[in-house]
């Protein structure tokens, strides 16, 4: 028995990275996944090897939300759950930083998320799952990434209204804040078809190994079985939180 035998659940952004693993992790576990990105060859690829369907998905559009939904009850009949994923990053100072370069972000990270959920949650079913990802710059400040952080303090927000609102159906909405996460968001070699992965992995182990206390960076299956948590019955009775993943960072700063 998997821990999502019978239900269905909607994972955006799922092309590559967390939400590549989060769709693995969760047709493992018994789900029908819908798989949605804008990067259509990796996104139909993965569908293909794991048993899932791919629907093509810019969070920022609200008629392209309202097909998937479509797409997903067409295929499935129903929707149980909900991974909003998809995001974007951008390194500037604040001051340096474009108008549109701020709302680029927040179209992807706080708009998208807006929309999965105002589009999703009236045809999920009754006690159905939804599972943003914010960030651990949702949960404190980090330069040189305000516009993320922004956005991601945003989801936390929309994840606590989220919870409120829809408590009464018996949906649980909560927020996944992970810290530095080796994907090619935080780690752009990933995207070098001639990179090692190991190596560039060992390299950002090296990084954060003075910064994080585990010494390391984290791998997105650890943020995908934090996914597969809250949208299982194992959380049934959490709703409205953050959870921080990553490996102690928030913690503070060590001096020895």
């Amino acid at each position: 028995m998997g821990k999502l035998d019978g239900r269905v659940v909607i994972v955006t952004g799922a092309a590559r990275g967390q939400g590549e693993q989060e769709a693995r992790l969760f047709r493992e576990e018994g789900a029908d996944v819908v798989v949605t990105d804008v990067l259509d060859d990796q996104g139909e690829a993965l569908a293909k090897e794991i048993g899932a369907r791919y629907v093509h998905l810019d969070v920022r559009r609200e008629e392209q939300w309202s097909a998937a939904v479509a797409a997903t009850k067409e295929a499935y009949g129903r929707i149980d759950g909900l991974v909003n994923n998809a995001g974007i990053l951008r390194f500037n100072a604040l001051v340096d930083t474009p108008l549109d370069e701020f709302m680029e972000v927040v179209r992807v990270n706080q708009v998208g998320c807006f929309l999965g959920i105002r589009t999703v949650a009236p045809e999920m079913a009754d006690g159905g799952t939804i599972v943003n990802t914010a960030s651990y710059t949702g949960m404190t400040g980090m330069a040189a990434v305000g516009t993320y952080a922004a956005t991601k303090h945003a989801v936390l927000g929309l994840t606590r209204v989220a919870a409120l609102e829809l408590a009464h159906r018996g949906i649980r909405v909560n927020a996944v804040c992970p810290g530095a996460v080796d994907t090619a968001m935080s780690n752009p070699a990933r995207l070098d078809p001639d990179a090692d992965p190991e190596e560039t992995r060992q390299a950002l182990d090296g990084l954060y190994r003075r910064l994080v206390p585990l010494g390391r960076v984290g791998r997105p299956e650890e943020v995908a079985r934090l996914a597969l948590f809250l949208s299982c019955e194992d959380s049934s009775y959490i709703t409205g939180q953050p959870f921080v993943i990553d490996g102690g960072w928030l913690a503070g700063v060590s001096v020895i």
